[in-house]
């Protein structure tokens, strides 16, 4: 098997990809200068920022895209995941790019609905770009997808604090830059790497130990980003240091490729082991979900319950009581979550927070992200493997934390930000790993694309309800008689007294859904001891 047929090629290729296409996620680096670019006050801040919340979550069209060109494939058409990044890349580019112009002054003050319609193109990039990269990655590793599905979204969330140590080295305190390289950077990197990322058939039996090292590298580089990231608000380091430090940032993210090349020379050696023994254990490797077909009488527990680990289409999944659970859980779990940062810049300002704390605020966000996508993931593996436990407990669990973290950011004390955003990024993060996973359990892998990227149309319509009609409402009549400008912790507390209650009416929805689909895990546990005993026979 040749390295460049490996899908842990691909996978480095898409870890590469995912970790430029998050700037989505680095919004409070230049929402200052848009809004003082273009005279915007909060709400008209909140609305462009909502239309970037949709752009970068309503993946519908990368999911219809991603399916077509999968067919395409099995038809013999020389089309693959690759199309979807180019389609990924123009919109990356043409979006950022006219903001650029705007903010530069290059082209005159365009109308809000005209900077909306570009932010949200802009954005809409990285829903081509984490789709062609997510859906691969489970189709390559399916007996454990909440792990890859855990590496993938968390390198995308750690992308935010990348693309802020690539601004610290080459356009400190300039965020019209900052804007310029958000078209440039993830464009250049999924055109580079994008005919690498493909669906490779062959089953390894023993990769769950290279999977686990991508997750130290990830936590690794997430580890090295906080350490810049708390020692950047301590100290003000020189251009040199910020160079050197971005430098070291570069080998770590190439580190995963010394993963793949030590996995991919294991998988070619037992490959050709196996094709010379009668009996190969490639061929008794453990069926997936996607393989999966439960009798009415095994699943059978609700209406609803008929079809689990079936393949459904959209509109046969829109059917059942299940999307509609997990949507609501999204939009009270990830708009709630969205909302938290979007506004995090103000919430700082009308704290007192300095430009550095703030920018540290955004960049730690990352973090924290990645550390909820990533947990959420790995843990959710080992919870349904060893415990039994359907990944909707999980989810209903970080959902109450999240309420927790609201109320945290509400009560104004001192340090409450950083408190807050821990507690409501890590659980933030890891509605982005769990609803995947969970989507690909229930409905399947062949259309899973385009069903996880409805669902998470929940992000962008509830940091629409929750922004701009709560937080932007409330925050420009408290700043109404203040100037444009809200100062004190009256700002928000009632703001975020809402988005606690919405984040607990979540957790009670998960816990529908984890009651609901819990006969379904215990199957699906009870399928994978059945297809190890049928694989530890056949290694005999």
């Amino acid at each position: 098997m040749a390295m460049e047929s490996s899908k842990w090629i691909a996978t480095v290729a898409s870890i590469w990809i995912q970790c430029s296409c998050g700037a989505s996620y680095a919004f409070g680096i230049y929402s200052s200068v848009l809004k003082s670019s273009q005279g915007y006050d909060q709400s008209t801040l909140n609305t462009v920022s909502v239309f970037k919340d949709i752009g970068a979550n309503a993946g519908v069209l990368s999911g219809v895209l991603y399916t077509a060109v999968s067919a395409s494939r099995r038809s013999s058409v020389s089309a693959g995941p690759w199309v979807v990044h180019v389609a990924g890349a123009i919109q990356c580019f043409v979006g950022y790019f006219f903001i650029w112009l705007s903010v530069s002054g290059v082209v005159h003050r365009p109308p809000v609905p005209i900077m909306c319609f570009f932010t949200l193109i802009a954005a809409h990039a990285q829903t081509f770009f984490s789709t062609a990269n997510v859906v691969t990655a489970v189709r390559n590793f399916p007996d454990y997808g909440g792990t890859i599905v855990g590496i993938m979204k968390g390198f995308l969330g750690l992308s935010g604090a990348v693309l802020i140590q690539v601004y610290q080295a080459l356009f400190k305190g300039n965020p019209s830059s900052f804007i310029i390289m958000l078209a440039m950077l993830p464009t250049l990197v999924s055109l580079l790497f994008m005919c690498l990322v493909r669906t490779y058939e062959i089953r390894s039996l023993h990769y769950r130990k290279h999977l686990n090292g991508l997750s130290v590298v990830s936590l690794v580089v997430a580890a090295y980003l906080m350490t810049l990231i708390i020692s950047e608000n301590v100290f003000t380091f020189p251009l040199l240091v910020h160079v050197l430090t971005f430098l070291v940032l570069l080998l770590l993210l190439a580190s995963p490729l010394r993963i793949a090349i030590e996995a991919q020379r294991e998988d070619s050696w037992k490959l050709s082991r196996n094709l010379s023994t009668e009996r190969s254990p490639l061929i008794d490797a453990p069926k997936t979900i996607e393989s999966k077909k439960f009798s009415a009488a095994e699943a059978t527990s609700s209406d609803n319950m008929l079809q689990f680990g079936s393949e459904m289409t959209l509109f046969e999944a829109m059917g059942t009581a299940n999307f509609w659970l997990l949507f609501v859980a999204m939009v009270c779990g990830m708009g709630s979550g969205m909302a938290t940062i979007n506004n995090i810049s103000q919430i700082g300002e009308s704290l007192g927070y300095k430009t550095v704390e703030i920018h540290t605020l955004v960049s730690l966000w990352s973090i924290w992200n990645f550390l909820g996508r990533f947990g959420a993931g790995y843990l959710s593996d080992i919870f349904l493997h060893k415990k039994g436990w359907g990944r909707p407990l999980l989810m209903a669990i970080t959902l109450a934390t999240m309420t927790a973290g609201h109320i945290v950011i509400a009560s104004g004390f001192f340090g409450n930000l950083y408190v807050g955003s821990v507690l409501v990024g890590v659980c933030y993060g890891s509605q982005w790993s769990l609803m995947p996973t969970i989507t690909s359990e229930i409905f399947g892998v062949l259309h899973m694309g385009t069903i996880f990227n409805t669902i998470g149309i929940a992000s962008p319509v509830g940091s629409f309800l929750l922004s701009v009609r709560v937080i932007g409402f409330i925050y420009d009549k408290e700043a109404a008689s203040q100037g444009n400008t809200c100062y004190g912790t009256h700002c928000f507390t009632l703001s975020f007294f809402i988005l606690a209650a919405v984040s607990f009416l979540g957790f009670l929805v998960a816990l529908i859904l984890f009651f609901r689909t819990r006969r379904f895990y215990m199957l699906v546990v009870l399928e994978g001891v059945r297809n190890s005993a049928r694989q530890c026979e056949g290694n005999m």
